[in-house]
This record gives structure tokens, sequence and C-alpha cells, in this order.
């Protein structure tokens, strides 16, 4: 058994074979994490002294990186002792994951390949969750995939997901040609640290696709809570057909930016990638928070360009759509 200790001085013990990550929460330990399968980077860490396995290729990180010693926690076992130097350690709780069972109450086809599913929690069910985290779906035979909740809590009677198509994704053709309405599921969350930090500091999310259920949520919870900083929303989609989210009527002092990455002679908007938009809108990089979700090429360009440019990156939270995980057992 090895022991590990964090940044902040908390230390726990980590099994043979295990990832870090899942030592960690077993002990009471709250890292962060997303994808759980060493793609993004919301569980990195920097090893000071120890000696750790990739039970998983670690994608999500550069070769520079892997050489300085940083490493994805979700996917590395500790083989000694291991103390580490810098870690994603956040530093509030956050609800424990359950299954619980939930019925489909609605199927909104918004576009060609983006479906919005309802889902509805038994009157008994004691759960909740933050705004930002998502949840595992547990489908037909088992199939388990990860959605972000498009929510605040307590604002709406159903819970929301924005569903993209996959053709040939197992469960992506269950909701696209299988799915109904009163269909009895299971849902395992809440899932993941992708929630608002506490700060006074201007909001800019950068979200593509669907990856704008999570901001949804956020947003609401904002609206809900009262007058809030200076808030901008890039959303990047292919073409105009696939904006399927627009926001409602907003506070003054928010901004919606639709950003097109495909020439569209019909778009008098703004055009490349979100990023980028954001790179030419903001000069002072070092004033804000950046919460940006989508695919995990979004965020590694992201996060590389707006670090170079002046972004502090402890200031930079992420949750990068990945390809699923692997299938694991009921906890």
């Amino acid at each position: 058994m090895a022991r590990v200790s964090l940044a902040s001085g908390v230390e726990f013990d980590s099994e043979p074979d295990v990832p870090i990550l899942l030592s960690g929460e077993k002990h009471g330990a709250r890292l962060e994490y997303s994808c759980r399968t060493g793609r993004c980077i919301s569980c990195k860490a920097l090893v000071l002294s120890g000696v750790t396995t990739a039970l998983q290729h670690e994608s999500g990180l550069s070769a520079e990186e892997q050489g300085a010693g940083w490493i994805l926690t979700c996917v590395r076992s500790a083989d000694s002792d291991v103390v580490f130097a810098e870690d994603n350690e956040i530093e509030f709780d956050l609800p424990r994951a359950v299954i619980v069972p939930l019925r489909v109450t609605a199927l909104e086809r918004v576009t060609e390949d983006i479906l919005v599913v309802r889902l509805r929690l038994a009157p008994s069910a004691c759960w909740d969750y933050v705004p930002g985290q998502h949840v595992e779906i547990i489908g037909p035979n088992g199939i388990r995939r990860a959605y972000s909740l498009a929510g605040a809590p307590g604002r709406h009677s159903a819970l929301e997901l924005h569903v993209k198509r996959y053709p040939g994704g197992e469960l992506s053709e269950y909701w696209f040609g299988e799915a109904a309405v009163g269909d009895l599921l299971r849902l395992r969350g809440p899932l993941g640290t992708f929630v608002l930090r506490e700060s006074d500091r201007p909001l800019v999310f950068l979200a593509t696709g669907t990856g704008i259920a999570p901001v949804k949520a956020m947003l609401e919870h904002l609206e809900q809570v009262g007058p809030q900083r200076p808030v901008t929303v890039y959303l990047g989609v292919r073409t105009a057909a696939e904006l399927h989210w627009k926001p409602p009527a907003w506070p003054a002092h928010w901004d919606f930016v639709p950003v097109l990455s495909r020439c569209d002679r019909s778009w008098s908007g703004r055009t490349g990638y979100v990023q980028e938009a954001l790179l030419a809108d903001c000069p002072n990089l070092a004033a804000i928070d950046v919460y940006a979700c989508g695919s995990d090429a979004m965020i590694r360009d992201a996060r590389r360009l707006l670090v170079a440019a002046g972004l502090d990156p402890r200031r930079f939270f992420s949750d990068a759509f990945v390809e699923s995980a692997p299938r694991v057992a009921d906890e």
C-alpha cells in the first residue's frame, strides 16, 4: 500500500493497480476530474517524488508535460509513496454519486443530430447535483454514457440532456431510433468537478456543440442567485443550422457570441473558433475566469493559446467531451 501526499498536506493510502484519483475518492480526498480516461487534463498533477504507473495512455498530456513530471491521476497508480508538488485539489464538497431510476418524459429533435431529452426522477429519490456536473445514463443492456445536465437544480421539474448523435454509437442509436416517452432508465451521478468557483472576476464560457449544456446550467444558477459579474458566452458550431441553443432574455452585462467554424454565406456573425474569438475580444486575459466545455481538441488548444496570452492556468476550468469510458460495475 502506497501513501499519497497532496500539495495541501492531505494524505491517503493508494491501492496497487488502482488509479490515484479513485483511491483518493475512497478516502475522502477531493481531486478534480472529468473524463476518467486520460484524455482531458482536469486531474493533472505534478509529482515531486515517488513512482507511478500509467494504467491507460495519458493522451491529455504533451510529451513535454510528461517529461516534466506531470501525470493524470485518473489513470495513474502509485507504485511507491508519492508526493505532489502541485495538484487540482478542490476546496469544497460535492454530492456523492449514487444510482437512481428515472423515466423519459420528453424527446425533442432540435437539429438533425441533436436531441433534447427530459427525464424525471421518482418522487421519492433523494438526489441532488451542482450546476456544471454530469451523469452517466445507464441504458438498455447496461450501456453507459456520460451527459452533462443542462439545467440548474430546482429550476425545472425534469432533468435535461443535450444528446448528440454518433452513428454506430450504441446508446446514441437508442436515443435517436428507439427511445420513447415512459422508458425506464437508470442514472449514476452526479459526477465531475466542472462547477463554478468563488470569484469576483468576469466570467467567460467557451462551448462547442452540446458543450453548452453545463454552461446553460451554470447560467441558470447565476440568474437565480442575483446580480453577478459580467458574463460572456462563446458558442462554437460548424454551421448556422447546428446552432441549437440561444439564450433567453439576459441581464444587460451578459453577452452571447455564436461562432461558426465553416463558411456560411448567409452568416454575418463571427467565424473561426471560440478560443480565437476570445483572444480577439479580450486583451486582458489575466483578469478573467474561463470555463470551457466541448471537444478535447478545443479545450487543449484553448488552454494552450489563452495561457500563452496571459491567462492564469489556475483560472481555466474545463470539461472535455471524450470517447466513452469502458463499462464499469454498478457501485
